[in-house]
């Protein structure tokens, strides 16, 4: 049952007197229950929660935080149709989507707990004493990793699950032994509130301490700033705009002590497609885009929204084919109306900018909040000139750069800003030939692809999903796979500490039997 109510620790509690509906995009109307903004008195409720939570959970096993975990991905099972059917509601997305997206959080979930039982993430090094060095001792120093403190999560628009409540950056929070206050995305709250229940139910049945998870409302943008600029938060997820991000960001530097902003924000994923493929399979290339750049309406953080190439007839040839093949595809509903008449809005600040060719766009008429995918072109020279053309426009939008040379493609590159991925599409070896443009498209991005599409993130121990700003705060962490913890620990050292007073992962029996670097070998051995 959803009650509208915050969860401050595994207490509801709706003190407030600002309310709120989410909307069915499909149906375009309200959906029914009143949700009720958290107050200042509830953010330092839950925040001061997490506090005290987090001296206890901090301490935890990695194997006992495993199993909450675990615990989380089973209640979320649980909650069955209901939820399943409320992310239908408040999102627009199908049926398949929403059961995809609950596999994936209950996958992260998992993934997390394996990562802990197996134990080595905490990177313990040892450096052992030489008390008969000369002409100075060296000491015993022992390092790992240890939890910030309590994190506050956003959640996402574009994923109710899989980035929101219980999604990749709570998931991560949690296991590294850090409480965390989830920031309710308000087109969700409904879902938001159902794995809430989820996370509460999880953490009682498996003895975690009350206020290590808090779920709460919020319509507009005062307690997400309330949250970051309270003195008991110590770091911050975000996945969404550039200029939420941003102003997250600086929230967090203006603090007595500044704290890191975790955020993933915009990105237009260039794709750059190499003469030689042009030449032989330009329709191919096209017929794979067309679906790439529609899918889910564009609501992807990697959906492709630049494609770079070379003026020829097979550059030419592709543009026909994806523009014929784009109008083919039926429109889709997108996420809430803020974010349809935002994607018209930037589409149509796009279209309005000199030297731009709309190439294909869906005439048809569609209802409310649906997306009319569009493709554009422009040519190198305009498109360096311009850099509003670089901006992402979120959705079905994406546009082909028809560049003079490769020296030319090569600049367009590098004025490029940081960027989640790129996609080189290439025959035979020949990308072998263009070593300059590969190395361009890495200093830019977080993660290359060859011979594919952006659209689809692989959550496993290998995924980068970040890169430099604008697209992340911070190029050095994913926010995807199980590395993604590191963004919520820091190093911490003990030095000529008693062996009985250590960690057990620092201890010279490792008992926890995991892999530690000692005197610079890497190994599970006893010292």
């Amino acid at each position: 049952m959803i009650t509208g109510k915050n969860y401050i620790g595994n207490t509801l509690s709706a003190k407030g007197e600002k309310t709120y509906k989410t909307f069915n995009p499909k149906l375009n109307t309200e959906n029914n229950t009143l949700f009720v903004e958290a107050t200042n008195h509830e953010i330092n409720q839950a925040a001061q929660l997490a506090t005290e939570a987090f001296k206890e959970y901090s301490q935890f096993s990695d194997v006992k935080k495993a199993k909450f975990l675990k615990a989380i991905a089973e209640e979320i099972l649980a909650l069955g149709d209901n939820l399943i059917q409320t992310y239908c509601s408040e999102s627009g997305l199908p049926e398949g989507r929403a059961m995809g997206e609950r596999g994936r959080t209950i996958g992260q979930l998992n993934g997390f707990a394996a990562h802990l039982e197996e134990g080595s993430w905490v990177e313990a090094t040892i450096d052992t004493a030489q008390p008969e060095r000369t002409p100075f001792p060296k000491s015993d120093i022992r390092k790992m990793l240890v939890p910030l403190g309590p994190v506050v999560v956003f959640g996402a628009s574009n994923f109710p699950l899989a980035f929101s409540t219980a999604g990749g950056d709570t998931a991560a929070a949690l296991a590294s032994g850090c409480p965390v206050i989830v920031k309710s995305h308000p087109m969700h709250a409904g879902t938001g509130e159902l794995v809430a229940s989820a996370v509460i139910k999880a953490a009682e049945r498996t003895g975690i301490p009350n206020g290590v998870f808090s779920n709460v409302n919020s319509s507009g943008i005062e307690v997400g700033q309330t949250l970051v600029q309270h003195p008991n938060v110590k770091a911050v997820g975000f996945t969404g705009s550039i200029r939420g991000g941003r102003a997250l960001l600086d929230l967090a530097a203006k603090r007595e002590e500044p704290i890191p902003v975790f955020a993933e924000m915009g990105s237009v994923n260039p794709v750059v497609i190499l003469p030689e493929a042009l030449k032989n399979r330009a329709d191919a290339v096209a017929k794979t885009y067309a679906g790439s750049i529609t899918l889910g309406s564009g609501q992807f953080c990697t959906n492709p929204g630049l494609i770079l190439g070379v003026k020829s007839e097979g550059l030419t040839q592709f543009i026909n084919t994806l523009s014929s093949q784009i109008k083919t595809i039926e429109p889709s509903c997108m996420l809430h109306p803020n974010i349809a008449n935002a994607y018209n809005k930037n589409k149509e600040k796009a279209l309005s900018q000199k030297g731009i060719t709309v190439t294909a766009k869906y005439d048809e008429n569609v209802a409310a909040n649906f997306s009319k995918q569009t493709l554009t072109t422009v040519s190198g020279a305009t498109f360096l000139e311009n850099t509003t053309l670089h901006q992402e426009v979120f959705g079905p939008y994406s546009i082909v750069v028809q560049c003079e040379n490769i020296e030319q493609l090569e600049t367009l590159i590098l004025k490029l800003e940081g960027q989640l991925t790129a996609t080189v599409i290439a025959d035979n070896n020949e990308a072998s030939n263009y070593p300059k443009i590969i190395s361009a498209l890495q200093n830019r991005v977080g993660r290359i692809i060859f011979n594919g599409v952006p659209t689809g993130v692989e959550v496993c121990a290998s995924m980068m999903h970040g890169g430099p700003y604008p697209s992340s705060t911070d190029s050095r962490f994913t926010a995807v796979g199980v590395d993604s913890i590191k963004r919520w620990v820091r190093p911490f050292s003990y030095q000529d500490w008693p062996n009985h007073l250590l960690p057990d992962a620092l201890k010279n029996e490792n008992p926890l039997g995991v892999y530690r670097i000692i005197d610079g070998l890497k190994t599970t051995n006893k010292i």
